[in-house]
């Protein structure tokens, strides 16, 4: 019952937030799963990948997903996940997760300090600046073994423009990508070493995931824009508290 529980508020997160997946199936799978850490990273980057992507395929039928953002942005983001999850691959997760609460506080700050009547201003397209920032936000989230919507979301927010509701929903496409890019590396890095993967529990999180994602995505249309931007700003701001403290431990 606690694993549906948390599996439900994983998906929830996606929907409503479009980031929060990893950060909180890693917790779930450690401590009511009683997976080892290296396989509840990894494993976490599938349940994320397979919740995001049955999320967008409703936000598709809504024409929420920004294709190009997903074209320039998230393709370049896929190699950066690469190869960032092959260094990850290399250092203590201690280290990971110190980098991932650090990026986290800095997201929370932007988002907290935006305007959202400046966010819903057009912004001009600048291919060349979108694809770096693909490529950065890809090689940072793979070294650190999530999703990375705490960092998409601000980047297409605030750096490329993006309304925040059509933001969330081109995060959830751009966040399966990346993520089973990320998972595929660490598998194959995993099952050379003989490690196994526990699809059952696997299973079980991706179907309660998928049913959160929807209410969320439900909620994430209906909440003010500015209530929904403070809102993200103040999660992210205590999941970097958590990861911090968990990473001190």
């Amino acid at each position: 019952m606690l694993v549906l529980i948390g599996a439900l508020i994983i998906g929830l997160s996606l929907g409503l937030f479009g980031s929060g997946g990893s950060i909180l199936t890693v917790p779930v799978l450690l401590y009511l799963v009683g997976m080892p850490a290296s396989l509840a990273i990894a494993s976490s980057l599938l349940i994320v990948a397979l919740i995001s992507l049955f999320g967008s395929i409703h936000n598709m039928f809504r024409r929420l997903i920004s294709w190009r953002h997903v074209l320039w942005f998230g393709v370049p983001g896929m190699l950066g996940t690469y190869g960032g999850a092959w260094l990850g691959t290399l250092v203590d997760s201690r280290w990971q997760l110190l980098v991932f609460a650090s990026l986290m506080v800095v997201a929370a700050i932007m988002m907290w300090r935006s305007k959202v009547t400046m966010i819903d201003q057009p912004k001009t397209f600048h291919h060349i600046k979108v694809i770096a920032d693909g490529l950065v936000v890809g090689a940072i989230t793979g070294f650190v073994g999530v999703g990375g919507g705490f960092l998409i979301v601000p980047a297409l927010v605030l750096l490329a423009g993006l309304p925040l509701h059509i933001g969330v929903a081109t995060s959830l496409m751009i966040i399966a990508l990346k993520s089973f890019v990320g998972f595929a590396k660490y598998y194959s890095v995993f099952h050379a070493q003989g490690l196994v993967f526990d699809w059952h529990a696997i299973t079980i999180m991706v179907v309660a995931g998928i049913l959160g994602s929807y209410v969320g995505g439900w909620l994430n249309r209906r909440l003010p824009k500015a209530i929904l931007q403070k809102g993200f700003a103040v999660f992210l701001a205590i999941m970097a508290g958590v990861v911090i403290y968990q990473s001190v431990l």
